[in-house]
């Protein structure tokens, strides 16, 4: 935002007036333009460009957004100037010497007789100020007015006009001036736009409005934009005789959604976006009728029409001095500290030896708490001046987080076998949902979804994954990917899963990766039992319905592997296989321990018999396990299936279990006898269930 030097220059003139037309220089001059550019830098105000204009200094000041409120004008950065460098400004409060200004008003004339203010939502539009001057005269502005309004960028029209933005320049109160004459019903309603409303503004702009917009109406039409734009029929023109003028504080929302719905951005709205005093109307309002009757002439209406139903009085913060040092980290003195706060405009009463109250005057909308103000105090001291100094406390760390930490040896694992993580939307379309079996009343539908892709929360993991292979096939032929994330299931269900998976046929690689991944985190007693679906179940239309299998410790079931759907695969046109490891991640939690058993590697040989058992459909594999298990005795080290076939050549409702049986002492080398004995002696105790084969 720019700003002019002289201008800034006029309010630290000993008089207690502000001096119209300026003359510059004085008894207290500023910093020349560079060294106040440079200590501006130093408390948060960059100064991103200094440049001379005509016998004036343009400052390009980027003013922080929580500094808008008071900052976008040339009184407020003054009273930053008077903060920082010592110096005493006539504007320091609204109530002294600048706000004191003489205004004669005609007791002739009423300004309830000329105009009346009605607000429809006093929520977005907490204060509305009027005031009504006659017997004006427009014409072109006097040449310090349109230097000053030239320097910030802005193109003088009218002395009215000009006078309505010079004072929106310096006080950061945007105003606007109606032609009273052209005021249907001599009313101004506040209050939003209604359907196939239209307006034409000052610069000839049509817009079409609709019921999120406020607007300044008349009687019967509206007149102006609110915050935003002034419109075209109440203009001030040569014949203008009658001037209402509003100053007027809107709600920074309302006024933010308004001008980013009709793609239309003022200096007016850039303020009000932002937030501004409502104790500001009546201090500006008072400024621009000042100035007109100065330069324009006129006769002020008496009184003030103003609708203000929630006054905003000054807020009250305690502040202690220790807690200043303790948050600076350096000690200021109480002389110091009281001097930066009354210099930035805050009243002090003394609670006790460590503490004061400070009234904060309504334009610093950014105060709120106590270490606000401890921020300005270090802010205008200088931060510089405070010493790096190492901490003398002692560090403690975090208490640790399970969650966080088997999650990252969890990913760690994946990653060093190959795999990549992805993270996907939460969010699936109702197509997806069918295709996966589940329908849209078992789906948790999004209230608001940014799109029909995205209209149900996600009820697994895999959908989305089988879009990011369909998607990468073309360019990827070997797709490991995995993801651990949130799934969420009726009717209030919402828990983390792990699920990754690979292309090809790899169901065996992947359940040896599964192995390597659960002995990691501590986990023992794996089992990988048979999963038979029914039909009514949605899991069942994922999964290959002979090549799946559920994984389970101690009996529990922890996920799921297998391969996907030949169907789900023909629909998505994935042309390889796919296996898919699906993990409730919250149990892995749970069971996971970094306490790992110690088993001393046997010096000896191991031996490994391979056994084929040909048992009924219906039978689960940890059944057969187990019998392998008790009749082969301690010298069994470990078993892994690694098929179960069923197919043609089988006889009906059978399957076939292949197992590789490993032998090893611990004491001494095996003999093939000793192992032919009690490979014998699990095949007799196999072939003693009636329905079991040992296939030879």
């Amino acid at each position: 935002m720019t700003f002019s030097y002289n201008w800034l220059q006029s309010f630290f003139k000993t008089t207690t007036r502000p001096p119209h037309p300026p003359t510059f220089g004085g008894p207290l001059k500023l910093p020349k333009p560079a060294k106040l550019a440079e200590l501006l830098t130093a408390k948060a105000f960059e100064v991103s460009e200094v440049k001379e204009f005509g016998k004036d200094w343009v400052l390009d000041i980027d003013v922080r957004p929580n500094r808008a409120g008071d900052c976008f004008s040339h009184l407020g950065i003054a009273r930053e100037i008077s903060a920082i460098t010592g110096l005493k400004y006539i504007g320091d409060t609204y109530a002294n010497s600048y706000a004191n200004l003489r205004l004669e008003e005609d007791k002739k004339l009423k300004a309830k007789d000329f105009v009346s203010v009605e607000v429809k939502n006093e929520e977005a539009c907490p204060r509305y100020t009027a005031r009504v001057i006659i017997d004006v005269k427009v014409k072109p502005s006097p040449k310090w007015l349109t230097n000053r309004l030239k320097v910030c960028g802005l193109r003088p029209i009218n002395n009215i006009v000009d006078i309505v933005n010079y004072v929106m320049l310096e006080t950061g109160q945007p105003l606007h001036a109606f032609d009273g004459e052209k005021l249907e019903g001599k009313k101004i309603i506040v209050r939003f736009a209604k359907k196939g409303e239209k307006i034409v503004t000052l610069d000839e702009q049509k817009f079409n409005l609709c019921s999120d917009v406020l607007v300044i109406a008349d009687a019967k039409k509206p007149i102006a934009i609110a915050g935003i734009k002034g419109g075209k029929p109440p203009e001030i023109d040569r014949k203008t005789k009658i001037i209402v003028l509003e100053s007027a504080n809107f709600d920074s929302r309302i006024i933010r959604k308004g001008s980013k719905k009709l793609n239309l951005r003022t200096d007016a709205s850039l303020r009000f976006e932002h937030g501004i005093d409502p104790n500001l109307t009546e201090f500006a309002i008072t400024r621009a009728c000042n100035l007109i009757q100065k330069i324009a002439g006129g006769k002020v209406a008496q009184g003030l029409v103003d609708f203000y139903p929630k006054k905003v009085f000054p807020k009250r913060i305690k502040l202690d001095f220790e807690h200043v040092e303790k948050l600076l980290g350096i000690k200021i003195s109480k002389k110091e500290i009281k001097s930066i706060l009354k210099r930035l405009g805050f009243k002090l009463i003394e609670v006790g030896p460590m503490t004061i109250s400070v009234t904060v005057p309504t334009f610093r909308l950014d105060i709120l708490i106590q270490e606000d103000l401890i921020e300005e105090i270090g802010r205008i001291y200088g931060y510089e001046k405070i010493p790096s100094v190492l901490p003398t406390v002692s560090l403690i760390p975090p208490k640790r987080n399970l969650d966080i930490f088997w999650e990252d040896s969890v990913k760690n694992n994946l990653k060093e076998a190959g795999f990549t993580e992805v993270y996907n939307y939460s969010f699936i379309n109702e197509e997806d949902g069918k295709l996966f079996g589940i329908t849209s009343p078992n789906l948790i539908e999004v209230e608001n979804p940014v799109s029909l892709e995205q209209k149900y929360l996600r009820p697994s993991l895999i959908p989305n994954l089988l879009k990011n292979v369909q998607t990468n096939q073309k360019i990827f032929q070997d797709i490991k990917i995995f993801e651990l994330g949130k799934i969420f299931q009726k009717p209030n269900k919402e828990k983390r899963m792990l699920t990754g998976l690979m292309l090809g046929n790899a169901f065996y690689q992947v359940k040896g990766l599964i192995d390597l991944l659960l002995n990691k985190l501590g986990i023992s007693n794996i089992w990988y039992d048979e999963f038979k679906a029914t039909p009514e179940e949605s899991r069942a239309a994922i999964w290959h319905p002979k090549k799946c299998a559920e994984i389970k410790v101690n009996h529990e079931e922890i996920g799921f592997l297998g391969e996907i759907s030949p169907r789900i695969l023909e629909d998505l046109k994935i042309s390889m296989r796919l296996v898919i490891f699906d993990f409730d991640f919250e149990k892995l939690t749970k069971l996971a321990s970094e306490e790992h058993e110690y088993r001393p590697i046997s010096r000896f040989p191991a031996a490994i018999r391979d056994l084929a058992v040909l048992v009924p459909s219906e039978t689960g594999v940890e059944e057969v396990l187990n019998k392998i298990e008790a009749s082969g005795g301690p010298l069994i080290r470990d078993i892994d299936l690694f098929d179960i076939y069923e197919g043609e050549e089988l006889p009906e409702d059978k399957k076939n279990l292949a197992f590789h049986i490993i032998f090893q002492s611990k004491t001494r080398t095996l003999s093939s006898k000793e192992i032919d004995e009690i490979q014998n002696k699990i095949i007799k105790a196999i072939e003693e269930e009636p329905e079991w084969q040992v296939r030879r």
